[in-house]
């Protein structure tokens, strides 16, 4: 069944309207430069309105359901996730850049999260706590109440997932403000949650700018919790605007992500994911492998077979379904490019890149995947998150050197580890500084039930399993005195 949303709307209180304001934003197919739609630009009225209405919702019949019915709500999002995967596959494409396989993927991952967190509902339980004679003290988990949620371009459906269904399992009403850049998924999961039954208001959508939209939506004093996945700048200017009103914000803020291979490393097996995790999604990926630290003793063998990879590549268009597809806009394609026109002045190694497609888009925002080699580890190439298709390979010594340098970012996200050495791999485990490790792997697939989120300039809180459904939830505590 195909989509019959309109872009140009708003999704309130379980209906579609125009925005307050009737303004609308282009949406730009970032692989031809084209205007693909238009969405609503959503203003501080738009956001109360959905605020109001969830927390209607709260006050309704969604609040009034029970984890087991909620649950079902979830399972059927999930159904209709995987039914129509390929339409909301090709909208993703288009919207965003991302190769039409990587896409599909990400549909996928969608229901996977729906259908997690749908068999989770009814299994966060509370306890019972000893305490004096003559009491019983319990403890149970209810929801933050209305929920915000400001997420990135990069993956609208996957983060989707992950916050709006574990911010529904737990009971919570939500308010979704998705990226200007990105919008067409988001919206189009308005109206899987409506034929899913999902009470009107439990999930209320307001595309709009960061700077109006997002920014009323964290500052609104009816919204309990905050969840953000986006930059350093704008994820502290949230948790300040949160502060105002005291509410709870989870934060992921990307990252500088290193794979660390020792001279033990089955090297075969490691170089798809030291490639495949540093140009996934043209690189727009938070948890991106943008560095890898290679032992000295095996460095000219790795480059060597990362370079055979990389001049492999192909760059084109989303729908073409190639290696890489283009950056989600123009300016972060510019980005991309003062990055490598800084290395380029600073007369850094380029090892290898890809290439282009033939008969490109002239107006698409289209860059080589590009792999340095010998790049200082204060170089900013090693220290900034690009968001892009480029790559630096770093030596390192030995153990203590690899840890100084995996560690010395202002970053801490993931990291993953390759060695064959069962002692080395659970040093470096707990030595390294950042959320998730992976050990001679990287991603785990994706990894649905894993708590996601970092430390340091990364951010905090987590999402992903069930972590995420006690981030979306409080604890209260229950003291009987019956002597």
């Amino acid at each position: 069944m195909a989509f019959s949303f309109d872009t140009k709307h708003i999704f309130v209180g379980g209906k579609w309207r125009a925005g307050e304001s009737g303004r609308l934003i282009d949406l730009i197919n970032p692989s031809t430069g084209e205007v693909l739609a238009q969405i609503a630009k959503g203003s501080a009225l738009d956001i109360d309105a959905a605020v109001n209405a969830a927390q209607a919702s709260l006050d309704g019949e969604w609040g009034e359901m029970t984890a087991l019915e909620r649950g079902r709500i979830l399972r059927k999002m999930s159904d209709l996730t995987l039914e129509r995967s390929k339409e909301l596959a090709k909208m993703e494409a288009l919207d965003v850049g991302k190769p039409f396989g990587q896409a599909l993927t990400d549909a996928i991952a969608m229901a996977r999260y729906f259908e997690f967190y749908a068999g989770a509902c009814d299994k966060i339980h509370g306890s019972t706590i000893p305490f004096m004679n003559g009491f019983t003290v319990l403890t149970m988990r209810e929801p933050h109440g209305v929920t915000g949620h400001i997420i990135p371009w990069n993956y609208p459906m996957q983060i989707n997932g992950r916050s709006i269904g574990g911010a529904l399992a737990m009971g919570n009403a939500a308010v979704l403000k998705p990226a200007e850049e990105a919008c067409l998924t988001a919206l189009a999961l308005g109206e899987i949650a409506s034929d899913a039954g999902l009470p009107a208001g439990a999930l209320n959508i307001v595309p709009g700018i960061g700077a109006e939209a997002g920014a009323a939506l964290s500052a609104h004093k009816g919204v309990n919790h905050i969840s953000f996945t986006g930059s350093k700048a704008v994820g502290a200017l949230i948790q300040k605007s949160a502060g105002e009103h005291v509410a709870p914000v989870t934060l992921e803020l990307g990252g500088k992500s290193p794979q660390i291979v020792f001279e033990d490393a089955d090297i075969d097996a490691a170089i798809p994911f030291l490639v495949n995790a540093g140009i996934q999604n043209a690189g727009q990926t938070c948890s991106a492998s943008s560095r890898i630290l290679v032992q000295r003793s095996i460095y000219d063998k790795v480059v060597k077979a990362m370079s055979e990879r990389y001049e492999a590549l192909i760059v084109g268009p989303a729908l073409d379904d190639l290696n890489v597809g283009p950056m989600i806009s123009a300016r972060q394609k510019q980005i991309v490019e003062e990055f490598l026109q800084l290395a380029q002045a600073d007369g850094l190694e380029i090892v290898a890149r890809g290439k282009m497609a033939d008969k490109l888009p002239d107006g698409g925002h289209y860059v080589l995947p590009t792999l340095f080699g010998n790049v200082p580890a204060d170089h900013s190439l090693a220290q900034d998150e690009i968001f892009g298709p480029v790559q630096v390979v770093i030596a390192f010594e030995d153990e203590a050197d690899a840890l100084k340098i995996a560690n010395g970012t202002s970053y801490g996200l993931v990291a993953g580890v390759w060695t064959k050495d069962g002692s080395r791999q659970m040093r470096m485990a707990k030595k390294l500084h950042v959320g998730q490790v992976f050990i001679n792997n990287y991603g785990a697939g994706g990894g649905v039930e894993l708590p996601f989120g970092g430390v340091k300039g990364s951010g905090h809180g987590r999402e992903k399993g069930f972590e995420a459904l006690y981030s979306f939830s409080v604890t209260k505590t229950i003291a009987i005195k019956h002597g």
